[in-house]
């Protein structure tokens, strides 16, 4: 028999939500993490009285029920509602792309002045087969909503310009004909109430967690104490990279205090321009509506992912879905490991997928 029915890899939320269904299912797990820290990315410490989100804005968001439920258990949240603002050349629009937008724009006031524009301009510089990023997204919302407001900004957190983009990657983008600043369509959405880190730390309460603690470098001793092995880093880096690198892309922070109460009104707004090098700014204490006599504002900096960097999130384009392919094949090989979240199975998740997630891959392999 071996020490612990569990080990799980990572303190971030899929692993504190798998560990929390093990806990409860009886099983004994120990729970590692290489940071000095739990909670991974959606990680809050508080700074002059106010919960600073460490690696970028998390709003939980949600419409399945289950869920809102389930997190609800190890935190109160609050009524926060996403509604952030872009700057493009000091000039502030609604997002997203909503009438709000369309009358700042075009000085339309009724949704079909502003399906007329919108249409009017598909019609003039749309194409029949688009082939970039560019000419779909044009394709989409015309060229004035596209030029301030898509442009900059996708070119920024791709690293790429939009002509090198494929089209693929847009899909859709959300155009609403209503005067709602709400960003989210989901039911549920808000913030735990003092933070992220003490939500986890519910999740984590009783399970044996260990910080500061690399796996991979003591792979043949870690997998030597538990039965199963949940694992949330990166798969290609789990396999020594034997098919090649992923993609991913990565964040640079700069965290300042500012010495005034209210620095941009809002906890988030998207700077579209590409000539100024972030893609946001966050002021934290709106989140939970502080009043603090200080404030915190956080600059966001997407950068090209190196070895040795933290993995944001994955490049899902054709080519590294193939690659992952390859690597999902091999995992299913693999006796007694679940790889799992955004780095373990390459998926652009939310928090809230994340979660459902976690909850699928516990409760699968606690009823083997």
């Amino acid at each position: 028999m071996k020490k612990y029915d569990y080990l799980i890899v990572g303190a971030g939320l899929f692993g504190a939500v798998f560990a929390q269904e093990a806990k409860k299912a009886g099983k004994k797990c120990l729970v590692i993490e290489k940071r000095d820290h739990i909670a991974g990315n959606i990680y809050t410490k508080e700074l002059e009285g106010i919960q600073v989100h460490e690696y970028g804005a998390h709003i939980f968001h949600t419409s399945n029920k289950e869920v809102w439920e389930y997190v609800n258990q190890f935190a109160e949240f609050n009524r926060y509602t996403n509604a952030p603002v872009a700057n493009y050349k000091g000039e502030i629009y609604n997002m997203p792309f909503n009438m709000n937008t369309f009358h700042k724009l075009w000085g339309v006031v009724t949704p079909a002045e502003a399906k007329a524009k919108i249409e009017e301009q598909k019609q003039a510089f749309s194409v029949e087969h688009p082939k970039n990023l560019e000419e779909q997204a044009i394709n989409l919302v015309g060229i004035d909503v596209y030029t301030r407001l898509v442009k900059g900004y996708t070119e920024k957190q791709w690293g790429r310009r939009a002509t090198e983009l494929p089209a693929f990657i847009i899909k859709r983008l959300p155009v609403r004909f209503t005067y709602d600043n709400n960003y989210f369509n989901d039911n549920y959405q808000g913030i735990p109430i003092g933070g992220y880190t003490k939500m986890v730390e519910k999740m984590l309460e009783g399970t044996e967690v260990r910080l500061n603690e690399n796996f991979l470098e003591k792979k043949e001793e870690y997998e030597t104490l538990a039965e199963t092995i949940v694992y949330t880093g990166m798969i290609d880096e789990y396999f020594s990279y034997c098919f090649g690198a992923l993609e991913y892309r990565s964040l640079k922070f700069e965290t300042e205090v500012l010495e005034i109460e209210n620095y941009q009104g809002n906890a988030v707004v998207n700077y579209t321009e590409y000539e100024i090098p972030y893609t946001r700014m966050i002021e934290h204490k709106h989140f939970e509506y502080g009043t603090q006599p200080k404030t915190v504002i956080t600059r966001e900096y997407p950068k090209v992912w190196n070895p040795g960097d933290e993995p944001y999130y994955p490049m899902n384009d054709e080519k590294n879905a193939a690659l992952y392919a390859k690597y999902e094949e091999r995992a299913q090989k693999e006796g007694n490991i679940i790889f799992g979240g955004r780095l373990g199975q390459y998926k652009y998740y939310d928090m809230d997928d994340t979660v459902e997630a976690a909850l699928w891959c516990a409760r699968k392999s606690l009823s083997v």
